[in-house]
């Protein structure tokens, strides 16, 4: 049985691929805005090697609406217990607080769907704060739909401050929260 006390950040890697395979064939998707477990699990099978990079080390990514922009610098993490339970990130613009237009916070995160609401998210948050700090940062964007409230719980639970709501660009048109995390 997993503990949440042995919960780690891994790197993404070939070794550890196949729970996050297994995780996509059970339909859960690392993209909190839109599904995209089968065209991730089609790519993954086509070229495993090419799909790490791809998804975490190429230069560029695709938006949803299909424009490739450029990839921030990041740190992304895979989050275990023994075995895979989702993924976080932290994406950034060296030097300053501010993101682009395209990139709704710093930090991003999703748990597989047999894990959720057992605090894996909270403490998988609380232990890329200090990679963040590590970058010089003293506080982190996190934003989350209004109606996501186990999203908006784990960012309380870190010390998140509300800082306003907004009209997601993406499909739908869904209201975001936006909150401040402080990483100290």
């Amino acid at each position: 049985m997993s503990d949440i006390a042995t919960i780690a950040l891994i790197r993404p890697n070939l070794a550890d691929l196949p729970g996050y395979e297994h995780a996509l064939a059970r339909g859960w998707s690392p993209d909190t805005d839109q599904d995209v477990s089968r065209e991730q699990l089609e790519r993954l099978r086509l070229d495993r090697a090419r799909f790490l990079y791809e998804v975490y080390d190429s230069s560029t990514i695709r938006l949803p609406d299909g424009r490739e922009v450029p990839r921030l610098p990041s740190h992304d993490f895979w989050i275990g217990d023994g075995e895979f339970c989702g993924r976080i990130g932290f994406r950034f613009q060296p030097g300053t607080e501010a993101l682009p237009p395209t990139c709704p916070g710093h930090v991003g995160y999703a748990v597989v769907p047999w894990k959720r609401r057992r605090g894996y998210a909270t403490q998988a948050l609380r232990l890329i704060l200090p990679v963040a700090r590590a970058e010089g940062f003293a506080r982190v964007m996190i934003t989350c739909d209004e109606s996501n409230e186990a999203s908006r719980k784990v960012i309380l639970a870190n010390g998140g401050v509300f800082d306003g709501a907004f009209a997601h660009p993406g499909p739908g048109g869904r209201t975001k929260l936006r909150f401040w995390v402080p990483t100290a």
